[in-house]
């Protein structure tokens, strides 16, 4: 008996998946960029310390002041980590230099954008969603950044990992020094912590990791986070701190 397919288009392209051949009709299917592990790494190799505190009041932020070429080089010793994005906002630079100030920039436009449009200053929750979607779909490469800030349901902080990842926590900490000041953190953190306390518990987890961590030192930025703004303070070699 005769089959009624033979010779026909779908004979064929039977045929040809059975052979293993492509079928030129048929889309491609793409595949997403193998870029989380491997920023995740990168961003250790960079080197720095990064550390965001929440209090009742107001958020600390603390970063070490220095700039090096895969922890081993010391490029920089006077670099400003820790940047302003949002009236009651701040955003640390960890990771790639290129990637995190084109991040900063990007973030920068999208909340003065919003407060023209809306007449309102972005919540710290859209803000954190924003930052996480632009990590996880820009051409931000090996950033870790931790954001910071206050609105009207309190303080807050998160950490972004590089597949765009967000998480809020009381405290966190970024960066090639991180182990050693998560010691220092946990040792040191208490729920109630005052707005100095919290301030000198981010600047002994930094000193602390400057003293391990080859990508970290110089001294260090503490910014100050609460509802009349952003306040950002340096201290070469942590001198000048009480």
């Amino acid at each position: 008996m005769r089959d009624p397919f033979a010779g026909s288009e779908f004979s064929q392209n039977v045929d040809r998946h059975r052979s293993g051949r492509p079928d030129p009709t048929e889309p491609e299917v793409g595949s997403f960029p193998e870029s989380g592990q491997r920023d995740e790494q990168k961003v250790k190799e960079t080197g720095t310390t990064t550390i965001g505190i929440a209090t009742e009041d107001a958020v600390v932020i603390a970063t070490d002041m220095r700039a090096s070429l895969g922890g081993r080089f010391v490029s920089n010793k006077t670099v400003q980590k820790v940047e302003q994005i949002h009236p009651n906002a701040a955003l640390t630079l960890v990771g790639s230099v290129g990637g995190a100030q084109s991040f900063i920039r990007s973030l920068r436009a999208e909340v003065n954008l919003y407060e023209a449009r809306r007449g309102e200053d972005m919540s710290m929750q859209a803000l954190s969603t924003l930052a996480g979607n632009f990590a996880r779909g820009g051409p931000f490469f090996a950033i870790n950044p931790i954001l910071g800030g206050i609105d009207e349901e309190g303080t807050h902080v998160y950490s972004i990992d590089p597949a765009g990842g967000v998480m809020e926590d009381d405290y966190t900490v970024t960066g090639s020094g991180l182990t050693v000041a998560y010691g220092t953190l946990e040792d040191r953190y208490e729920p109630d912590l005052s707005v100095e306390e919290a301030r000198d518990t981010a600047v002994a987890a930094v000193h602390a990791a400057t003293e391990r961590d080859t990508g970290s030192g110089n001294g260090v930025y503490v910014a100050e986070v609460t509802e009349e703004g952003v306040d950002i303070q340096d201290y070469p070699n942590f001198e000048g701190l009480e």
